[in-house]
């Protein structure tokens, strides 16, 4: 078994699809129903022990340094490529805390702490089995292994969520391949999670982290925002 002990929150984005509101406001930092989105992360990290927690930010950076007198344990991480790479540039910026780490999007509801226990016994995603088709990144497990992932998603298999958990082994791989893809190969317009599914999937033997349909809300859209939040719906009605 592998214990996480430190966590590595994704908030650079520019929250593009959840215009106006993200206007001023970066995405992470949107309150749903009165409680900002990465509050549930962090207070879900905080609920399984874990404290030592980095946040990426670029879009709006200065915005966070409320979050970081909520929480004196939060260190910022600046990425200066937010604007013009794809996420890939986040997690590179923040590669020297992935031993022993847990990575989340910091724009998603954590609806129930326990997805974020820290115990796990190999490297891999969270993620929700779908008899159903879906749209979103779909995984194919084998005898607890990922075998194979399909970003254009599919039926029946595990849909994959943006929580991870990363062994202190698989860390230091995952910093190698980060650094070959981001440095070396100037590989900058890919989601980091195509590093090791898609880049160097023979170097890693990962699996899946089950947990229920709902545990973690994932808020991609004005429109789903607006669904979690009647609050929203004036906005959702001025773009439409």
């Amino acid at each position: 078994m592998h214990t996480v002990k430190r966590a590595v929150i994704m908030a650079a984005g520019e929250g593009k699809r959840m215009r106006p509101v993200t206007l001023r406001t970066p995405k992470p930092l949107v309150r749903v129903n009165g409680v900002r989105m990465i509050d549930t992360a962090i207070n879900g990290l905080a609920a399984n022990g874990i404290g030592e927690i980095y946040v990426v930010v670029g879009y709006l950076k200065e915005r966070f340094s409320a979050l970081v007198r909520d929480y004196p344990n939060v260190v910022l991480i600046e990425n200066p490529w937010y604007d013009a790479c794809n996420n890939i540039s986040s997690l590179y910026a923040a590669r020297e805390h992935l031993e022993d780490a847990i990575i989340l999007d910091g724009d998603q509801l954590i609806r129930d702490p326990r997805v974020l226990r820290p115990e796990f016994e190999r490297s891999g995603y969270n993620a929700v089995w779908t008899e159903a088709p879906t749209e979103e990144w779909l995984l194919t497990v084998e005898n607890g292994v990922i075998t194979s992932c399909s970003r254009t998603g599919g039926r029946r298999g595990w849909q994959l969520f943006s929580v991870s958990r990363w062994s202190a082994e698989d860390g230091r791989r995952l910093r190698r391949h980060l650094e070959l893809e981001f440095e070396e190969r100037k590989n900058r317009d890919i989601y980091w999670d195509d590093v090791a599914l898609f880049c160097h999937p023979d170097e890693y033997r990962l699996g899946v982290f089950p947990m229920e349909a709902g545990a973690v809300a994932e808020v991609d859209s004005l429109a789903e925002l607006a669904a979690l939040d009647p609050g929203y719906r004036r906005e959702l009605e001025e773009v439409r």
